[in-house]
């Protein structure tokens, strides 16, 4: 059996378990929303009740909370909700943390207008990713907006997550969802001063 290629970047590491995952600062903790997300706000993309999928240290929530918006995030890093209460309170802003998995949405029990993912989609695939698909349609009001931001199948080499592929993004969005928009787009990270190749979908719930 061949070695495995050499990784271009060994400070990468795939997502651990969610209590150690924030142990140490993981590559897409930049400590400020990704620039596709604000450019989304600065539009007025963002309405009603917001949701963080995957928040992590809360930086998508907060920027909602900053625009007057109901803002929730749920993770199932209890370091990392702890970290995004940290930020919400030195910030002065308002917004909600909860424990809770992805995988299994209509247990939160609430709907809302607009949820924003980055970089939660490209971690799932085959049933994983039919259930966070079948649980967003649980959540996102009709009318409400589902905002996905994730690795691209456009970035070169092999260290990360899954590449997405535009069809990866449209056959998994078939039932109930409108697919208002998918352009190419990026994602900032720690590990390099040129940002990742990236998708963002925009879809509506009908």
């Amino acid at each position: 059996m061949l070695p495995p290629p050499p990784d271009p970047h060994p400070e990468y590491h795939d997502p651990a378990a969610p209590d150690t995952l924030y142990a140490t600062k993981p590559p897409w903790d930049i400590d400020r929303p990704q620039p596709a997300f604000t450019a989304l706000a600065e539009h007025g993309e963002l309405h009603g009740r917001v949701l963080d999928l995957g928040c992590g240290t809360g930086e998508h929530a907060l920027l909602a909370a900053s625009l007057g918006l109901d803002a929730t995030g749920i993770d199932l890093s209890a370091q990392a909700l702890e970290l995004a209460r940290a930020k919400a309170a030195d910030r002065g802003l308002e917004a909600r943390f909860v424990r809770h998995s992805a995988l299994d949405l209509a247990t939160l029990g609430e709907t809302f207008d607009t949820v924003l993912d980055c970089g939660l989609f490209h971690l799932f695939d085959g049933a994983e990713r039919t259930a966070l698909v079948t649980g967003l349609a649980t959540i996102v009001r009709p009318g409400g907006r589902y905002f996905l931001l994730g690795f691209s199948d456009r970035q070169p080499g092999i260290w990360g997550p899954h590449r997405l592929s535009r069809s990866d993004i449209e056959t998994a969005f078939t039932d109930g969802w409108r697919l208002d928009s998918l352009e190419p787009a990026t994602l900032d990270i720690l590990l390099d001063a040129t940002p990742v190749a990236a998708w963002l979908a925009a879809l509506t719930r009908i």
